[in-house]
């Protein structure tokens, strides 16, 4: 299960997006928009997926594994 955060046509259409895996089952991980290079716009999400996302990098080895730079899969 992962919850998907929106951000601008400018980087959801570049292709690219920065995955957290959860490390438990059962919990949920988290997918934002990015360039190729794993950068995501801030200023672009809404204040939720702001605060899913500095969540997300806070428990990077506690709850969510290092993040993926992956090719997008929502097209």
């Amino acid at each position: 299960m992962f919850h998907t955060s929106s951000a601008t046509d400018t980087l959801a259409g570049a292709g690219w997006e920065l995955r957290f895996e959860p490390l438990f089952a059962g919990h949920r991980g988290f997918v934002f928009p990015c360039d190729e290079h794993g950068r995501v716009d801030m200023n672009s999400l809404s204040e939720r997926a702001l605060q899913n996302y500095l969540y997300a990098r806070a428990m990077m080895g506690r709850e969510t594994a290092w993040p993926q730079v992956l090719p997008s899969l929502i097209h």
